[in-house]
């Protein structure tokens, strides 16, 4: 069997056997930060096992994709050197949320190999938890197995958890005995051995615990089933492989490679490793680039980046020294597109983005090449170690591969201090996990986290303005206080309000709290932490105190333009995807009363004429006056409608989905019109680079975007008034001026050249000598800098080791002094600090480098005799 094959029995099989067959999720876990990347099957499906969300099925099975490179599970060193390692792979796996448990979990797995793939019998055995004697039993029962091909193991091998505490259990592994020819040959091999001839093949997790902090177990009330089966590895059995890489699911990837490189697999070992390292790691930044992850310094880019270098490094390795990695991910588009359709769209972006960074990595080898030469060897040149702090400067700031830096160095006789690179390593993921565990601004008062765990605000702002609520708690000064009066800074929560807190890329709203005898509390910024909505601002008037019936209004008009803003974010999001493609997903927002700010993922600056073609399509939505529909309905029911879900945000069981006719469709908890033509316009300000792969649109609507076309027509008519001409002749009259200047300057510059010889005949004549130092004063009574540059290099090239200093009038009518020193004198003679005192003298400062430096004073008069102290410093 294909491992497509494979892939489409197994999830064939559970579906006709009552299981919802679910999509991958993405590489990048939405819901839950502590993950690098998804890395088993159940990462989806882990709220539901927390109890923290239910969904319409009990049974669920999935294709997974999976990437282990970083954390707990981190294969990325092993990758190439074993027939199993991988970064990438597909998890194959069945689910059951407090539906069916062990019998039938052993029986479906049971059954799908034994008698949907038709293996041996006799060639499987399995494992199960030393404890769990029910495992045991129906192992012996529904498949019928000799309790010598039972094997109890210890917890380390055969007992799961999700964390320290939380859901656990034992589980059941599922091993194929492969023969005598694989793995370490010897007559005594068994099912104890390391070696790769017992391999296992499916993990069935029965999750039936929950575990304390005390490390007490107590049973759950609805177990459930977690399995995983890596799909290249029962492809390696079904097809008689040794190693994953010659299976149909990655031996065509190398092929390819081999085919671009000139070179043959199975004939060395070097660049079998490789062809295989490029494989694996072709498929990690193909599928992780697809789904959002763009290479770069920090957290999950910064490890996409290591891949990356690490597959580039490789072809190098195998002669390649052009770019060619990027054409090897197109290859695994093309190769694997059939069931992960996703790819199609995004393959010009993903060839793209590696094409760039493999450009980049050429730039970073010439760098980390010229600091090892010029100065790493000659440094540690004594010890002839390189230290660990250098090691790390090298990989961390320039991303140079630390495997080439050790081939590198011991050509040379070197080794390097690995501990201590180690060290630095270490104390950059200490650094790493800090930031990731950072909270909202709001949240760095303890006063309000405190409050944050009892109090709940309830949001009434999508159907009004103005709500009656009570105040909960006040923080000031991050204490809580009860009273508070005019004049005070604070945050006051409400049991209910209508004012939006800061979220999702929106602004937070600003307003009114108004309470007894003319009390007023004016709201300049709203925020949330947890359920907690908090108004923070000023009390303008009177006093308020904790438990006060108070009365909240949102400003009518910061609303109404934030609305016209966060809409048109949405027509933005559209048109980008409509215009350059499905990859320009958003990346970042930024929505107020006075602009929108739009982050997308894409590579290449925008053309004028995509600009002008994304500006149109916006516009044309505008104009269309669609209605914008709000409603709330399950994560499950708007994913498979098509919403469009934000990398990076955690969803609940229900979301809000914001619907714009048939044209757009995302989650978005934000406010919006009821119809797009409220928005009247929308104008684009500029479009710019944010980061690698990253680009910003800046744009503004209704009347800042009238306002914006009126100022830039009444500047257009002035340009147009000083040019004399017609709006259609304003660019070509432009370029003629810009091309008359250029000819000037180039005749003024031959003027120079024909002037300055002339001129240096008289610094000759004006040479002093003082103290065996050849010394010239200058004075011209009308010049420019760029002449008096050149005069001064002209005069030190004829006098040779000489100070100059020249003073002039320029058109500006300001005095300009500018000092040369020639390179031999600047150990004793700085020209910074020489024209500083002539300067000074004249009222004036400057300064600059020990060869050449200038200053200016508007005292033209006292020119002569500052030039003259010259003769005093030297």
């Amino acid at each position: 069997m294909t491992g497509s094959q494979i892939r489409a029995a197994f999830l064939k099989y559970f579906a006709d056997n009552s299981h919802t067959v679910v999509l991958s999720s993405s590489l990048v876990p939405h819901d839950d930060p502590t993950l690098l990347f998804a890395n088993a099957g159940m990462n989806q499906f882990k709220d539901i096992f927390l109890g923290k969300e239910t969904r319409n099925y009990k049974r669920a099975a999935s294709c997974q994709k999976v990437v282990r490179a970083g954390g707990k599970h981190n294969d990325l060193e092993n990758v190439g050197r074993t027939a199993r390692h991988h970064t990438f792979f597909e998890m194959l796996g069945n689910f059951s949320f407090g539906d069916y448990f062990k019998r039938d979990a052993i029986n479906f797995a049971w059954t799908f190999l034994t008698k949907e793939l038709e293996l041996p019998v006799e060639k499987l055995f399995v494992t199960v938890y030393q404890d769990d004697d029910e495992a045991f039993n129906l192992w012996q029962e529904v498949a019928g197995l000799s309790s010598d091909k039972i094997y109890r193991k210890g917890a380390k091998d055969n007992f799961w958890q999700m964390g320290d505490t939380g859901p656990c259990g034992p589980c059941s592994e599922i091993f194929i005995d492969q023969g005598e020819s694989v793995g370490c040959g010897r007559p005594d091999c068994n099912p104890d051995c390391d070696c790769d001839r017992h391999l296992e093949l499916w993990n069935l997790v029965f999750m039936q615990f929950n575990r304390d902090e005390k490390g007490n177990l107590s049973p759950l009330p609805k177990p459930s089933i977690d399995t995983g089966m890596g799909l290249e590895r029962i492809a390696a059995i079904m097809q008689n492989k040794q190693s994953n890489y010659e299976t149909d699911l990655i031996r065509p990837i190398i092929d390819y490679t081999a085919r671009l490189a000139g070179v043959e697999y199975g004939k060395d070992e070097q660049t079998d490793i490789s062809l295989r390292v490029i494989a694996d790691h072709s498929r990690s930044t193909t599928f992780l680039i697809g789904d959002g992850v763009l290479p770069s310094n920090e957290k999950r880019g910064y490890t996409l980046r290591k891949i990356m270098r690490r597959a580039m490094r490789h072809g190098k390795m195998l002669g390649l020294e052009h770019e060619f990695f990027y054409n090897v991910c197109g290859y695994v588009v093309d190769f694997m597109k059939d069931h992960y359709v996703e790819l199609t769209d995004k393959k010009s972006f993903i060839t793209k983005t590696v094409e760039t960074e493999e450009k980049s990595f050429g730039k970073t080898l010439a760098t980390g090449m010229k600091i090892i030469e010029e100065e790493l060897l000659e440094k540690y040149k004594s010890s002839k170690i390189i230290d660990g702090e250098d090691i790390f400067k090298l990989y961390d700031t320039y991303g140079f591969p630390v495997d080439l830096l050790e081939d590198i160095v011991a050509d040379a006789g070197y080794s390097l201090d690995m501990a201590g690179f180690d060290k630095m390593m270490e104390q950059q993921q200490v650094r790493a996990k800090a930031s990731s565990l950072g909270i909202a601004a709001c949240g760095t008062s303890d006063a309000l986290k405190e409050l944050s765990g009892h109090i709940v605000t309830e949001f009434g702002g999508y159907a009004g303005l103005i709500a009656s609520g009570k105040i909960l708690a006040m923080v000031s000064n991050d204490k809580r206080v009860y009273e508070v009066q005019d004049g005070d800074n604070v945050d006051i929560i409400l049991d209910v309000t209508t004012s939006y807190p800061e979220g999702g890329g929106q602004a937070g709203d600003k307003g009114i709290i108004s309470g007894s005898e003319g009390s007023l509390f004016k709201i300049e910024n709203t925020l949330k932490l947890n359920d907690m909505i908090i108004h923070r601002g000023k009390v303008l008037k009177g006093f308020f105190k904790e438990q006060d019936n108070v009365k909240v209004e949102v400003d009518e008009t910061i609303r109404q333009y934030t609305e016209y803003n966060h809409t048109a974010t949405h027509l933005l999001h559209k048109a980008l995807q409509k215009i350059i493609g499905d990859h320009a997903r958003q990346a970042g927002s930024l929505v107020n009363d006075e602009r929108l700010r739009f982050d997308f993922t894409h590579y290449q600056a925008l053309t004028i004429e995509q600009i002008d073609e994304i500006e149109m399509e916006v516009n044309r939505a505008v104009t269309a006056n669609y209605p914008v529909h709000k409603r709330i309905e399950t994560l499950e029911d708007a994913m498979q409608e098509g919403a469009t879900a934000l990398f990076g945000e955690k969803y609940g069981e229900e979301v809000r989905v914001v619907q714009i006719a048939n044209y757009s469709k995302e989650l978005c908890g934000g406010c919006h019109v009821d119809r797009t033509g409220v928005i009247g316009l929308f104008k684009i300000l500029s479009e710019s680079s944010v980061a690698q792969g990253v680009r910003r649109i800046e744009a503004v609507t209704s009347h800042k975007a009238f306002k914006y076309l009126s100022d830039m027509d009444k500047s257009m008519k002035q340009v147009l008034t000083v040019l004399k001409c017609q709006p259609a002749e304003a660019a070509e009259r432009v370029a003629d001026i810009l091309k008359n200047n250029k000819a000037l300057e180039k005749r003024v510059k031959a003027a120079g050249e024909r002037i300055v010889p002339k001129i240096t005949d008289t610094i000759f004549k004006n040479v002093k000598e003082i103290n065996g130092i050849k010394v010239a004063r200058i004075l011209f009574e009308k010049s420019n800098i760029p002449l008096m540059r050149e005069v001064i290099d002209a005069g030190r090239d004829k006098l040779g080791s000489c100070i100059i200093v020249i003073g002039a009038e320029t058109d500006e009518d300001k005095a300009v002094i500018i000092c040369g020193v020639s390179k031999d004198l600047t150990d004793k003679y700085n020209a910074g600090a020489i024209v500083k005192e002539i300067a000074a003298a004249a009222g004036g400062s400057g300064g600059g480098k020990a060869d050449m430096a200038q200053a200016g004073t508007k005292h033209i008069d006292k020119l002569p005799e500052a030039l003259d102290k010259i003769y005093d410093l030297i």
